[in-house]
């Protein structure tokens, strides 16, 4: 025969734990929105960052660097 006694605080500790899967789940989503927010913000920077690439650095500017002006080369 078996001697089995009942818990008395397992349904206070499953309920805990039910709670506590819970609030996971619900910060788990809450993360995921964030998550998403950060990714659709990031996209736009760097679409950002491209046009002012594009703008302040054409393609069709000269690419090769001005040779510098020796100080005294001028003044002879």
């Amino acid at each position: 025969m078996l001697n089995w006694r009942r818990d008395p605080d397992y349904e206070q500790r499953m309920n805990a734990k039910l709670t506590e899967i819970e609030q996971i789940k619900a910060r788990t989503k809450q993360i995921e929105k964030e998550t998403e927010q950060l990714r659709r913000e990031k996209a736009k920077q760097r679409a950002l960052s491209a046009l002012i690439k594009q703008h302040c650095f054409p393609a069709e500017s000269n690419s090769t660097p001005i040779p510098p002006i020796e100080p005294d080369s001028s003044s002879s």
